[in-house]
């Protein structure tokens, strides 16, 4: 790093700014933006400078006024998530980890997750289908049975429904 770069101030301005900047693109709950924001505040104020008080307090005010005016939804947020993770196959296991790592609430996830209604057995089969496991490879192997059990184990599927949708067939 050059020596001449001096670290840059960090305003409620640029918060917002960025903040805006990074919603225009992505969809993000509330924690998951407060990281966000935090972590573009360090790199704006340099290494050796860390985090006051007072940039947390103006991160948290900017995510407050976000959240009010309608930008940030947590609620929508995990209901988008968890139906776009259902289409793919993912397991309800891997889904709650998925929003947990976002920063959203174990409520507003169990919610998503209740409207949602996955059927455990329905999303392994379509996770086989899409990684070609199973009924759904193309070129049937002797040892393949145990690799696509394991595959969908950990997928997060537990074994029993792993192992009930291998046995059935690509219809």
């Amino acid at each position: 790093m050059r020596d001449d770069i001096r670290p840059r101030p960090v305003t409620r301005a640029y918060l917002e700014r960025a903040a805006l900047h990074y919603l225009e693109r992505y969809a993000s709950s509330s924690e998951n933006l407060r990281r966000i924001l935090a972590n573009k505040a360090r790199r704006r104020l340099g290494p050796e400078v860390s985090l006051t008080e007072d940039i947390a307090d103006l991160i948290s005010a900017v995510v407050e006024k976000l959240v009010e005016g309608g930008f940030i939804d947590d609620r929508s947020f995990a209901e988008a998530k968890v139906s776009s993770l259902t289409r793919r196959g993912t397991s309800t296991r891997f889904i709650r980890q998925k929003l947990r790592a976002k920063g959203v609430s174990e409520e507003h996830a169990e919610a998503a997750l209740a409207e949602e209604e996955p059927d455990e057995l329905a999303l392994a089969r379509r996770y086989a289908q899409r990684k070609r496991l199973g009924p759904w490879r193309t070129r049937p192997a002797a040892d393949a049975r145990e690799k696509d059990l394991a595959s969908l184990c950990r997928a997060g599927f537990p074994y029993a429904v792993a192992r009930a949708a291998l046995e059935g067939d690509a219809d």
